[in-house]
This record gives structure tokens, C-alpha cells and sequence, in this order.
């Protein structure tokens, strides 16, 4: 699912939309992100055997999943080599809600849910006492024993968007850089957003899909919120590391030195 016109942090996967290495990232002291280690990606049902050969290349040690649970019953994630599966659901509020595909969903009028500031509510509410980014950030303390990784949603862009905000940041890649990755999903997941509002214009009227594609195309004010509610929590946001996820500046360190070079 990529071509000659897509970044390289796209891995030439068939099976999977949005799969990017997040190393080649510098930091704001001059060292760069190591590649092959943090992965992101959208769903990860339709692997292909070749997809899952290159994978299994890579020598993943965890997939991290953020979605509900009807999400991953209805598109579970595949095994892939030896990597540990493990699923937290970053919208905690959502995991009994049911999974619906997205004919059902315009059909049935929920396209309504997609007001203006939707996003804008979800990317306040989750950078705060969430169980799943603790459980992930769990994961990035001890990185010779869990990478490499990857962290993935059902797009790979919002609760996957977040994710990687935390890990760059903590990496000390700039924020202008990390927002540059988050804004790149609207290129990398062009298809997929085309695929979506072909099914919905078969069910809602102009002034509703012109209202979709808005609130759907990535925007940084979405990201903004996520570290404007961090910095209002919290001050800085070496505090929200300490506090949130009991990182402090020794542990960074740590962390910096094996994934950055």
C-alpha cells in the first residue's frame, strides 16, 4: 500500500496501511532516532505472507494494540514471529461500544458523531491518567528487553498520533518535528480517507461529507490539544513523564541512549 510518491519511514508492506518506522527523527541535541526499532501503523489484520516475512525480519518483540475490543475481535492482530500481542484500549470508554463497518455506520445516520470538535474533546481527554499510554510507556523503560515495537489503532493516526507524541518527546525530538510525523498520516493514509468518504457519499448529502472530510483530515490543532491539556496538568512536560509514567531524568537518559544514535 505505497508507491514512489511516499515518504521512506513507509514500509513497502500490501497488507497494511501506514506502517513507518519513526527512526531518522533528530533530537534537539543533534542525535538522530534509530531505525528499525518503533514502529506505528494502522490495523494489522490484512498481512500479507510476504508483509509477514519482512516483519518477522525486523525481529519485533511487541505489538502494541489501542483499540476496543469489538475493533480487535472483528480485525484481530496476527502473529507475528516470536512478538508479544498486547491490547490496551487508549479510549477506555469505548471498549464495550460495538464495531461497526463503515456502511452500517453512515447508514445508520452515527456520522453525526464526527461534529467539529469531536477529535478536539478525544485528544484532550486520553494523554491524561490513560492505561494504555502507561502500559506503553511501561514498555519503552526497559527498551533492550522490548524493542523493537510497534504500536498501532484502526488508522494508525489518533490513538497511534498520541503514542508517538509521548515517545518523540521523550526521545527529545523537537515537537515542530513530532507534529511534521503526526501531519504525515494524511498522506500516507490518502487512500484509506478516500476509501471512507466514497462509502459515505453513497449515504449522507454534500454539506454532511464536506463536514467529514473536515473533521477527519489530521489538523494541528488536534495534536495541540493533547499538549496543551499535558502542559495544563502538569507545567512541563518532564513532570507529566515523572508523574504519569515515573520517568524521570535518569530513565530518560536511558532510554535516549539506546534508541538514539
Amino acid at each position: 500500500m505505497t508507491n514512489e510518491l511516499m515518504p521512506a519511514c513507509l514500509l513497502p508492506l500490501q497488507g497494511v496501511h501506514n506502517f513507518r518506522d519513526m527512526g531518522g527523527l533528530r533530537t534537539m541535541d543533534g542525535r538522530t532516532v534509530k531505525q528499525g526499532l518503533l514502529f506505528r501503523a494502522a490495523e494489522l489484520t490484512g498481512l500479507t505472507p510476504d508483509d509477514h516475512l519482512a516483519l518477522e525480519a525486523i525481529g519485533l518483540k511487541n505489538v502494541f494494540d489501542y483499540r476496543n475490543r469489538a475493533e480487535a475481535e472483528k480485525k484481530p492482530d496476527p502473529q507475528i514471529g516470536q512478538a508479544v500481542n498486547l491490547r490496551v484500549p487508549a479510549n477506555a470508554g469505548a471498549e464495550d461500544q460495538p464495531d461497526l463497518d463503515l456502511a452500517q455506520m453512515f447508514a445508520q445516520g452515527l456520522h453525526k458523531q464526527f461534529s467539529k470538535d469531536m477529535l478536539d474533546r478525544l485528544y484532550t481527554d486520553l494523554p491524561i491518567r490513560n492505561a494504555s499510554y502507561k502500559q506503553l510507556m511501561e514498555l519503552l523503560k526497559s527498551p533492550a528487553s522490548n524493542l523493537p515495537l510497534v504500536h498501532h489503532c484502526a488508522g494508525g493516526r489518533d490513538r497511534t498520533g498520541i503514542g508517538s507524541m509521548l515517545i518523540l518527546l521523550t526521545l527529545g525530538v523537537p515537537y515542530e518535528t513530532v507534529m511534521e510525523d503526526y501531519l504525515l498520516s494524511n498522506v500516507t493514509l490518502a487512500g484509506f480517507h478516500r476509501q471512507m468518504f466514497d462509502i459515505a457519499a453513497q449515504y449522507v448529502s454534500m454539506d454532511d461529507l464536506r463536514e467529514i472530510e473536515a473533521a477527519m483530515k489530521l489538523q494541528e490543532r488536534y495534536l495541540n490539544a493533547s499538549r496543551n491539556r499535558i502542559d495544563q496538568e502538569y507545567g512541563t512536560f518532564e513532570r507529566y513523564l515523572e508523574a504519569e509514567f515515573g520517568i524521570d531524568d535518569e530513565l530518560r537518559q536511558h532510554i535516549q541512549a539506546y534508541c538514539l544514535e
